[in-house]
C-alpha cells in the first residue's frame, strides 16, 4: 500500500508540496514519522532552516485531531548558493523535512485521522523569488503500526540526509572580528568538503569564507563574526551527504592546523602560470603612470651618464629591480595577511587610509620640488634629481618609491591576475605579486643589461636640466591629484591638514634650497618635515556616500540594490571605483559619464550603479571578491533575466556601451 498524500496544487507553484507518513495505520501511543516533501521545478530552490541572508523557510499550519501532537522538523543537509554577494542555505532538488507525529494512547482501532496543515515557503530561481502556499493532508488510521518495506527504505533514505548528532561539546570563541569553532571529530573520520552551517541566526558574515583545519582529533573552522554569541548551534558538512549536528559553547580553541577542504586543493599550475603572466604584463604598462614615468626617464637617463662601466650598470638596474620587487611583495604580505584576519580588503588597500595618502602627498610634493630645482639632493647624478641618483642605494629606494606610488590602480592583465593570487596558496600568490614587480623593473632592468640601449638614450647634458623642470609638472598633477583624494577620504576639514602640511614642506624644502645655495646644510628643514608628517599622521576617515546621479542617474551601489533591479525586469551596469585610481576616473570622464551613454541606457531603462571602493567599503569588497577581483575598476552588466553578469573590458569606450545594451 502506497502512503497517502495531498492532491494535485496549483499549476502556478514552483515548488510541489506533498505530505507523506511512514506508516499509514499506526498504533495507539505510537510515535510515527512525517516528511513534508518538497519538489522543486528544475532551476528552483528552497530554504534550510536559516536561509542565510535572504530567503523563507518552509512552515506548516496544523490542524489537527485532539489529542495529536506533531514535534518540530528537522532539515538535512543543505548546499550553499552564493547570488549577487548574498550567501544563502537551499536545497536545488527534492528534499523531505522530517517530524514526530504521536498518537494518543487512547485511540481506538479503526478510529481515522485527518492530518492536514496549511503549507508556506519560498520558491526561487538566482533571479527571481515566489512566496507560494498550499493545502498539504493526508488520512491515517489507527490499527497496528505496520510499515510497508517500500516506504521504510523511503524514510530511511530521508533520515540518512539529516545531519548526525556530534555527542560531543564544541566550543568557540571570538577574537577580534573572528569566530574560531573547535569541533572535536576523530582524526579517522574523512572529511571532503567541509562547510559549517549556522542555525544560529545572525551568529556570523554568511557570505565570508571559511576556513577549515584539523589538528590531531579536532576540526578548527575560521569566519567572520558578526555579534556576541553565549551559545553557537549548526550543522558541518563533512562531504556532499553527511553532517553533524552540534552546539557549541564559549572556550579554548587551538590554533589552526592542517586546512582541509577547499584550501587543500591541489595546486593549479595553469592558473597560478596565467596570473603569473598578467601580473608581470601588468606591471609593465604601470611604468606609464604619470607618477611613475618621470622617475623612470630620468634614472633611465642617469645609466647613459658618461664614465658609467657595464658593471655599474647592472648593479643599480638590480638594485631598482630588488626595491620594486621587495615593495610588492611587502604590500603582497600585508594584503594577504588582513584577508587571513577576516578584512574584506583588495589590492592598493593602503590607499584606503587617508594618513597614507596625506605622507605620499608629501613625498610626491618633496620629489616635484626637486625635480623643478627648488632644493637638491647631494651627492646626485644627473643633474642632482632624486629620481636619477646614482649608486646602488639610490637605485634601491628610486625602484621602492616607483612601486609604492605606481600600485593603485589594477589595469589590463592586473585585475585577474590579482584576484587569482587571493586564491592561490600563499606561496604562489607572493609569486604573483613578484611578477608585478618584476613587470614594473622590466624597463629599467634592459637598460641596465643590455648596452645597445643605453648607447640609443640621450647622453646627459645642460638639456637634461630643461626636461627635469618639464618632468616636475606630471608630479605636481599627482600631487593635486592626491590632495583632490584626501577630501574625498578625510573631508574639507582632513584635506586643509594635508595642504597645511604640505605647503610647510614646500616652505622648508625651499628655505633648504636658499641655504645650499649659500654653501650651507639643509638639515635644520628636517624638523619642518616632521612636523608635516604627524600632522597628516592625525588624518581619519569621513563617511562620505558613493557618487550618484550625474548623466546616467546612477544610485550607489547595494547588493540589495542590485537585487531589487534584477528581480524588476532591469538590465544592470554596475561599476566599481575609487577616487586614487587613475583608470577608473579616465573610462567615467571619456565613456560613462557622456551623452551618447546616457541617452542609450535611458531608452533601455538600465539601472545604474555605482560602487565607491575610496575608503575600503568591505561589503564593496566582499563582492569585488566574489567576483575574482582584488581592486578597481570593475564593470559588470546584467542583462535582464540573465542569471550571470558580462565582465566588460578595463578600458571602456562610448561605442562599446553603447552597443552593449543596443
Amino acid at each position: 500500500m502506497l502512503p497517502a498524500q495531498a492532491g494535485a496544487q496549483p499549476a502556478t507553484q514552483h515548488i510541489r508540496p506533498r505530505l507523506v507518513a511512514e506508516s499509514m495505520t499506526p498504533a495507539p501511543g505510537q510515535t510515527v514519522t512525517l516528511a513534508l516533501v518538497m519538489t522543486p521545478e528544475a532551476g528552483w530552490h528552497g530554504y534550510w532552516q536559516n536561509p542565510g541572508d535572504a530567503g523563507v523557510p518552509a512552515s506548516i499550519k496544523w490542524q489537527l485531531p485532539a489529542g495529536i501532537s506533531v514535534g518540530a522538523f528537522q532539515h538535512p543537509v543543505p548546499t550553499t548558493l552564493l547570488i549577487a554577494g548574498l550567501m544563502n542555505y537551499v536545497y536545488e532538488r527534492e528534499y523531505a523535512l522530517l517530524a514526530p507525529l504521536t498518537v494518543p494512547r487512547d485511540a481506538a482501532p479503526g478510529t481515522r485521522l485527518r492530518i492536514s496543515g496549511d503549507a508556506e515557503w519560498l520558491a526561487c530561481t538566482d533571479s527571481i523569488c515566489v512566496p507560494e502556499r498550499g493545502p498539504v493532508a493526508l488520512e491515517l488510521t489507527v490499527r497496528s503500526g505496520s510499515v510497508e518495506p517500500a516506504t521504510r527504505t523511503r524514510f530511511d533514505t530521508w533520515r540518512a540526509a539529516l545531519p548526525r548528532p556530534l555527542g560531543s561539546q564544541a566550543h568557540f570563541e571570538i577574537v577580534g572580528d573572528r569566530l574560531r569553532i573547535a569541533i572535536p571529530l576523530p582524526a579517522s573520520v574523512p572529511v571532503v568538503r567541509p562547510y559549517f552551517f549556522p542555525a544560529t541566526q545572525g551568529a556570523l558574515d554568511y557570505a565570508a569564507p571559511q576556513s577549515v583545519s584539523r589538528s590531531g582529533d579536532t576540526l578548527i573552522v575560521e569566519t567572520a563574526a558578526k555579534a556576541k554569541l553565549g551559545r553557537l548551534e549548526g550543522v558541518l558538512r563533512l562531504d556532499e551527504k553527511t553532517g553533524l549536528a552540534l552546539a557549541a559553547v564559549p572556550g579554548a580553541v587551538p590554533p589552526p592546523g592542517e586546512p582541509i577542504g577547499d584550501e587543500a586543493r591541489s595546486f593549479d599550475w595553469t592558473t597560478a602560470l596565467t596570473a603569473l603572466a598578467g601580473a608581470i604584463l601588468g606591471g609593465l604598462l604601470l611604468n606609464v603612470m604619470p607618477c611613475v614615468f618621470p622617475i623612470l626617464s630620468l634614472k633611465a637617463l642617469g645609466l647613459a651618464r658618461a664614465g658609467i662601466d657595464e658593471r655599474e650598470a647592472r648593479r643599480e638596474a638590480l638594485a631598482y629591480t630588488a626595491g620594486v620587487i621587495l615593495t610588492c611583495l611587502a604590500l603582497g604580505v600585508a594584503l594577504l595577511a588582513l584577508r587571513a584576519s577576516g578584512a574584506a580588503v583588495g589590492w592598493a588597500f593602503q590607499l584606503q587610509d587617508p594618513r597614507v595618502i596625506g605622507l605620499l602627498l608629501l613625498l610626491v610634493v618633496g620629489v616635484a620640488l626637486n625635480l623643478a630645482g627648488v632644493f637638491e639632493l647631494r651627492g646626485t647624478g644627473a643633474g642632482g634629481a632624486m629620481a636619477a641618483r646614482g649608486g646602488v642605494s639610490g637605485a634601491f629606494w628610486t625602484g621602492a618609491l616607483a612601486a609604492f606610488v605606481a600600485t593603485p590602480c589594477t589595469g589590463p592583465f592586473m585585475a585577474a591576475a590579482l584576484g587569482a593570487a587571493l586564491v592561490l596558496p600563499a606561496a604562489a600568490a607572493l609569486t604573483v605579486f613578484a611578477g608585478l614587480g618584476l613587470g614594473l623593473a622590466l624597463p629599467f632592468l634592459a637598460v641596465g643589461f643590455v648596452p645597445e640601449l643605453r648607447r640609443r638614450l640621450p647622453k646627459p647634458g645642460s638639456w637634461m636640466e630643461t626636461l627635469r623642470r618639464l618632468l616636475s609638472v606630471p608630479m605636481f598633477l599627482t600631487a593635486l591629484g592626491l590632495a583632490w583624494i584626501l577630501g574625498r577620504q578625510a573631508g574639507v576639514n582632513g584635506m586643509s591638514v594635508g595642504l597645511g602640511a604640505a605647503l610647510l614642506l614646500a616652505l622648508a624644502l625651499w628655505w633648504a634650497g636658499v641655504r645650499q645655495a649659500g654653501g650651507k646644510a639643509i638639515l635644520p628643514a628636517l624638523p619642518a618635515a616632521a612636523i608635516a608628517g604627524a600632522l597628516v599622521l592625525t588624518l581619519a576617515p569621513v563617511a562620505t556616500p558613493a557618487e550618484a546621479g550625474g548623466l546616467l542617474k546612477a544610485q550607489p551601489f547595494s547588493e540589495a540594490a542590485l537585487q531589487k533591479a534584477r528581480t524588476d525586469g532591469r538590465p544592470v551596469f554596475a561599476y566599481f571605483t575609487a577616487d586614487w585610481c587613475l583608470t577608473c576616473k579616465a573610462n567615467e570622464k571619456t565613456a560613462i559619464e557622456r551623452d551618447e551613454t546616457a541617452k542609450a541606457f535611458a531608452a533601455r531603462n538600465v539601472a545604474v550603479l555605482v560602487g565607491d571602493w575610496t575608503n575600503g567599503d568591505p561589503a564593496i569588497g566582499r563582492f569585488l571578491e566574489q567576483q575574482g577581483r582584488s581592486g578597481v575598476p570593475l564593470y559588470l552588466y546584467y542583462p535582464a533575466g540573465a542569471p550571470e553578469p558580462r565582465a566588460l573590458p578595463q578600458l571602456l569606450t562610448t561605442s562599446m556601451l553603447v552597443e552593449l545594451v543596443s
